[in-house]
């Protein structure tokens, strides 16, 4: 039965494919080869519609990386989403969610990126409200409308375009570098990326998008919809350095990873921390990326997709064997009872914080380093390397609520690893959690680049990791933490808590003025001066004269005979005359 499920034949032909093009994409680093091609639907009056495609080792490895990923979430999904009536429905609009992703990574024209990205966002609306209940539309909600800016903007972006001649925005990378049109486009890509990578002010949509199943956060959080706009930018880059936008990206991106590790910190949530933390990881390639170090950004957001997709898989496995519980203070001694789970789970926290030779290290240290040599202010500094001491603070916290002490659940004996499709899942990502950065550093950095720098600025990190691990213990530590949650600290917590907020800066605050207008104004025209002089005015206008002439013919047979012989005394003058 399960051999040849839509699950199973997902899994094999995703696998394979990845596998193919991965072995292509190494072929065309190697030899720096890329293909462009140019397919014409028709030609009309002298304007041809085409489909452009271009295949460089960039766009080959990241598909390669969202098909493998995509393979081992569907087959974790058969375990998961075991139970669902719908498992076809959920797996072919994961399936259209990959197809959209492929859109976007292949496509060097702005009207087939539009194809994909606002495929991303309908579907990724259609998998957020999967579960049909209150919050998960409120989530759906603010996931699509604040993808829509990003969409307006790239439809802006597409008409300024008309004046070029053309839609493939790699044309024009060195010959318009003074245009204004061309600055125009430029910043409104940025606004297009800051949406769906969800940095300030869009980052509220991230955690509430965490109300989908959890292998579609796995598939989203890693490789696919938040990622969509760090490409686009990386694709993009020449012009964020012709143009000197970088120091706006570069504050953006550093106020959000210090905004997400913060709030982290003091969420009970066990799949919003992780989503936090996603989001931290945005704001570092957001960031280095504005540096102009757009190569080292793509080497992140692919190390950063096989270790948070990992993450992810091991939350849901804990989920789903805590009878759908998600809040770690029920958690506890779960190393005792999910022994697999926890190796993943600490692998991916630890390669999240950059222990040495995972994959995670490869990328994050060498970023460090690189902002250690660059020219930044002490600020951006400071909020690089707070925000990396903050995300080893909520690993160590997350490790300390679900792996230590006792068990704090209500049906402590009855789970296990039981899951075979789960398991799977699990050590396929594994594997490459470990050796994926080494690998990748090889092949995209051939060449070794001596960083030399002084002794207190290279222990930084390691001293930044242990101080974050302690910070992490002290949050967890029952007193303190009793403390710092009392309603002494409230309005604090609450701030932190809420990412400064924003979730009701969002929603309430930039609907509460339109909606009022419209109460307001439905109330006072449509209900108001609307029904007196309307519907309602005229109802009860006729309503009153005929019960006036009812009356008048009902108590008056006189005047109802008089007025009968008048009007017949007016049709016979008619007559004769």
């Amino acid at each position: 039965m399960y051999l040849f499920s839509i699950c199973s034949l997902s899994f094999f032909s995703l696998f394979l494919s990845s596998t193919l093009i991965f072995i292509l994409g190494i072929y065309y680093l190697v030899v720096d080869y890329s293909i462009f091609i140019e397919w014409e639907f028709f030609s009309l009056n002298g304007s041809m519609v085409v489909m452009t495609m271009i295949f460089d080792w960039m766009s080959l490895i990241f598909m390669s990386f969202v098909m493998y990923i995509s393979s081992l979430v569907i087959y974790y999904s058969e375990d998961y989403m075991f139970g669902e009536s719908n498992i076809n429905r959920f797996i072919i609009i994961v399936l259209m969610f990959i197809l959209s992703m492929g859109f976007l990574i292949i496509s060097p024209n702005l009207i087939s990126i539009l194809l994909g990205w606002d495929g991303l966002g309908l579907v990724s609306y259609c998998l957020v409200i999967y579960y049909q209940n209150v919050k998960s539309y409120n989530a759906g909600m603010l996931t699509a409308l604040s993808n829509r800016i990003g969409d307006v903007s790239i439809l802006i972006s597409i008409a300024w375009m008309l004046n070029f001649g053309s839609w493939n925005y790699i044309y024009y990378y060195d010959f318009i570098s003074n245009s204004l049109e061309m600055k125009i486009i430029t910043l409104l890509i940025i606004l297009a990326a800051m949406t769906k990578s969800a940095q300030i002010p869009f980052s509220s949509w991230l955690p509430a998008a965490m109300a989908a199943p959890t292998p579609v956060s796995a598939l989203v959080h890693s490789s696919t919809l938040v990622t969509a706009g760090i490409y686009l930018l990386i694709r993009f880059s020449p012009m964020l350095d012709m143009y000197n936008y970088g120091w706006f990206l570069l504050l953006v991106g550093c106020l959000t990873m210090f905004m997400a590790g913060f709030g982290a910190n003091l969420e009970f949530d066990l799949k919003k921390i992780i989503a936090l933390s996603t989001l931290s990881q945005l704001g570092l390639m957001m960031s280095i990326l504005a540096m102009g170090y757009s190569k080292l950004a793509f080497f992140h957001l692919l190390t950063h997709a096989l270790f948070k997709a990992l993450l992810f898989m091991c939350a849901g496995s804990m989920i789903h064997n805590l009878s759908d519980s998600q809040d770690i203070r029920f958690m506890g001694g779960i190393v005792n009872f999910m022994p697999l789970t926890s190796v993943c789970f600490n692998v991916s926290s630890l390669s999240l914080c950059g222990m040495p030779f995972l994959a995670g290290f490869y990328s994050k240290d060498l970023i460090l380093e690189m902002v250690c040599l660059s020219w930044i202010n002490i600020l951006i500094f400071l909020l690089y390397f707070i925000s990396t001491g903050l995300t080893a603070s909520y690993s160590f916290r997350l490790f300390y609520y679900s792996m230590s002490g006792d068990n704090n659940f209500y049906s402590s004996f009855s789970f296990d690893d039981s899951g075979y499709y789960i398991s799977f899942g699990m050590i396929g990502l594994l594997f490459v959690a470990v050796i994926g950065g080494s690998f990748l550093s090889w092949l995209i950095f051939p060449i070794p680049h001596l960083i030399v720098l002084p002794y207190y600025l290279k222990f930084l990190t390691m001293i930044v990791v242990v101080l974050g691990s302690y910070l992490g213990y002290l949050i967890s530590n029952s007193y303190f933490s009793s403390s710092l949650f009392s309603l002494d600290n409230l309005f604090f917590v609450s701030f932190v808590g809420s990412m400064w907020f924003m979730p009701f800066l969002s929603t309430k605050f930039i609907m509460y003025l339109p909606l009022s207008f419209g109460y307001y104004s439905s109330k006072s025209f449509d209900y108001g001066w609307g029904e007196l002089l309307g519907g309602q005015g005229l109802y009860h206008l006729f309503i009153y004269f005929i019960n006036y002439i009812q009356s008048w013919f009902d108590l008056n047979y006189s005047i109802y005979l008089l007025t009968f012989i008048f009007w017949m005394f007016i049709l016979v003058m008619f007559f004769f005359i």
